[in-house]
């Protein structure tokens, strides 16, 4: 067997997020935000696109997005690219989803609680040694929990989830090492196949369900964010090196704004102006003024 990459965004939403997927869901929410506890009982999986209802406010796209049966609401990204300001996307999305369960003339009592899952094929916090991070308001000098407390954060980094197949323990160890490693699969672990929202998920997941158009299309996505791993990583690396030399000559401040306009020119033969912005920090007018300039030059 063979399985399609989890990590995907198409993948994920598949095995996840439709219709016939609530007792995965119910499975992976447990094992992941209630360390294996069957907290959760019922859930809803509801439309994950935040249309904005504020004029100009952003548009929010997540992976998934389900209401719990107490009414906590939780959305779930899975993020491959390690894009400028990130964390900040992730915030946004938290708080929106939060301010906009209101409708018009109903009180602050209403609020539900939202819970932000965000998966990372890289490292959200370099040098700190755990691979989940729950972030909570706390009163800064004694750690006093804010009443409240209706916004959590819970992140899982995949890089710094190391344990083989024959060390996983929990259930929370073998979804995580799903999401990570399926792809890699060529058959169920023994040791994974006993839990059945995991078999039907690993069922999802075979390419041998899948039609040739879907197979296709999932391997145009994978080649997509291979290339835009590549090009970041490329960009960033000569553009620091070009940023670096400006900076000797005019200064720290200036070479930092030319290192990120050297690592959008890498980038723009390969990636859109808001994708070019999200990643060095530059305005999308920035990027956009960059790309009219350099095709003036061709």
């Amino acid at each position: 067997m063979r399985f399609i990459n989890p990590k995907t965004d198409y993948a994920f939403k598949k095995i996840f997020g439709s219709a016939d997927s609530k007792d995965i869901l119910i499975s992976f929410l447990n094992a992941l935000i209630y360390n294996g506890n069957s907290t959760i009982e019922d859930l809803e999986i509801i439309n994950p696109n935040l249309p904005p209802k504020v004029e100009g406010l952003k548009d929010t796209y997540l992976d998934v997005k389900a209401q719990l049966k107490n009414g906590t609401l939780v959305i779930i990204e899975m993020q491959v690219l390690n894009v400028q300001s990130f964390g900040k996307r992730v915030l946004f999305n938290a708080a929106k989803t939060y301010a906009f369960q209101l409708q018009k003339g109903e009180g602050y009592r209403m609020l539900k609680p939202v819970i932000a899952l965000t998966l990372t094929d890289f490292e959200m916090f370099p040098g700190r040694h755990p691979f989940t991070s729950r972030f909570v308001y706390r009163e800064v000098s004694d750690g006093y929990v804010y009443t409240e407390n209706d916004i959590e954060l819970i992140f899982v980094e995949l890089p710094k989830f190391t344990k083989e197949i024959e060390e996983l323990e929990t259930i929370t160890d073998k979804w995580i090492y799903f999401i990570k490693s399926a792809r890699s699969l060529d058959e169920v672990p023994t040791n994974m196949d006993n839990i059945p929202e995991l078999h039907r998920a690993f069922e999802i997941a075979n390419q041998a369900n899948l039609t040739r158009e879907e197979l296709e299309d999932l391997e145009r996505r994978e080649m997509f964010i291979y290339d835009q791993q590549g090009a970041v990583a490329l960009g960033r690396e000569e553009g620091r090196e070009e940023g670096r030399q400006e900076g000797r000559q005019e200064g720290r401040q200036e070479g930092k704004k030319e290192e990120q306009r050297a690592i959008a020119k890498k980038l723009l033969t390969l990636l859109d102006d808001e994708a070019i912005a999200a990643t060095t920090g530059l305005s999308r007018e920035a990027v956009r003024e960059l790309r009219e300039k350099e095709s003036e030059n061709l």
